[in-house]
Parts: C-alpha cells; structure tokens; sequence
C-alpha cells in the first residue's frame, strides 16, 4: 500500500481565478511547477534558493564602502548622494524617462548586466551592458539548469520600498526574439507579480513572488499577457529582482 496515498496534491501557493483554463505540474526532480494557461507558460519555485543563499544575495546586491546596508532607508538618498556612493557588486543608477514633456525618474533602481555589445533599450531608455560578475554568473547558472536555455544579459531592478513599482508592460522588445524566455529572481521583501490578459484585462493572475523565488515566462506569453509589480504602500524594506534574458543584437 502507498503510504502516501491520501496525501493532498502538490499544488502552487497562489490561486490561479477559475475564468482562467489552467493547468499545473510538478516536477520533483527540479523541485518546480510547470503551469500552463491560454497563450502563457510559466515555471514556477517558491522557494528555488536557500535561506542562507537569498540572504546573502540581498546583501550582495546592496554592499557599499559608505551606508549600512541593512538599516539605511534608500528612498531618503538622493541620486547625488547615491551616485557618489561605491557600490562593491553592483552599478546602481536611478534612469529618468520623458513624460508629459518633463524628465520623471523611473520608480525603482535599475542597472544592466550581459555579454559585450548586448545593448538593451525600454522606456527609451538605452543601457549598455556591466561584465558579469561573479554573483550574478552563479544565479544565472542555476536558473539556466531550469531554464534550458542559455542568457546573455539580466536587468536588476531595486524597488527600494513599496512605493517602487513597474506598470504594466510586455517584455516585447524586438532583440528578445519572437517568443522569449524571462527568468524573474526575487531577493527581499515580497512583492505581487500580477499579470493581465491583453484581449480581457479583468483576467489577472497575481503571484507573490517571495524571498528567492523564481519565476520563469516563456512560450507566447509576452504577445497575450502584460505584467506589473503594483505599489505596495505597506512594504518597507527592499526587493532586488532580477530578469535574465537573451539579447538577439541582430533583431535590434
């Protein structure tokens, strides 16, 4: 007799609304979901790095010769001072977009890793790819193991507190190719991913996305779903998320 009989189906630890055909998988050996809905494929680990892992990432990402990292409130810098700061890991900059006809910065920090000559431009606004560094090489090995695919470039976003966020956007952008792989990783404060359907935006899925979390977009998602990270006036302490992805210089 299977001891394990009676044992209730593994399942993801957000609900997916019923109006949404959906399905799920487990895959004990990744220890990942594979969920699949109309025109949307996502893989999915709550906890896909370890405690001690996600800790140090989250210090990682923020070391620097001048503020503690841990008990500095972020909003309260401003860029002079943040510019003037020597991050150990990380080039943080803090991008402004045209808007209205005035110069807005984006709500978050950003900053652009990759192979040489991976340019990458959103919002208008166009990066220049930082060499890896060790850090970074380690996670996109291990998201790669999942992935099954290889990337060339991650774009880290610093949401320094809830009242960072992204709007709604597709990651549609003609270097990623037709249909793109998007592996999101997560260190620090949770925060909702939430996605929208493009033809009946009342169809949203919302996945909060934890300390080392992983979630991976891919198949036609990018051409039926758009996503955000909404405001969350609650949260206090920092995200760092990173989505790695492939760069095709000669779709640019």
């Amino acid at each position: 007799m299977d001891l394990f009989s009676d044992k209730d189906e593994i399942s993801p630890s957000f609900d997916i609304p019923e109006d949404i055909d959906s399905s799920c998988e487990w895959d004990e050996n990744l220890g990942v979901f594979y969920i699949h809905v109309p025109n949307g494929d996502f893989i999915f680990s709550e906890e896909f790095f370890s405690k001690k892992i996600s800790d140090r990432s989250l210090e990682y990402f923020q070391e620097n010769d001048s503020l503690d990292w841990k008990s500095t409130r972020w909003r309260e810098v401003e860029d002079e001072s943040l510019n003037k700061l020597n991050f150990l890991n990380v080039e943080w900059k803090h991008d402004k977009i045209r808007m209205y006809g005035k110069m807005i910065p984006l709500p978050r920090l950003t900053s652009w890793y990759g192979d040489s000559g991976n340019n990458y431009t959103y919002s208008g606004i166009n990066s220049e790819p930082n060499p890896w560094n060790k850090g970074l090489v380690y996670i996109k090995n291990e998201v790669e193991r999942v992935a099954k695919t290889t990337f060339n470039s991650v774009l880290l976003n610093w949401y320094r507190d809830g009242e960072d966020y992204l709007s709604w956007h597709a990651d549609d952008e003609k270097e990623l190719g037709l249909n793109p792989v998007i592996a999101s990783v997560n260190f620090g404060e949770t925060r909702d991913f939430v996605l929208r359907r493009n033809d009946d935006p009342s169809k949203k899925i919302v996945i909060p996305l934890k300390h080392g979390t992983l979630l991976i977009m891919r198949g036609e998602t990018q051409h039926f779903w758009q996503h955000s990270v909404p405001k969350r006036k609650k949260v206090k302490g920092s995200r760092i998320n990173l989505t790695f992805r492939s760069i095709h210089a000669e779709n640019a």
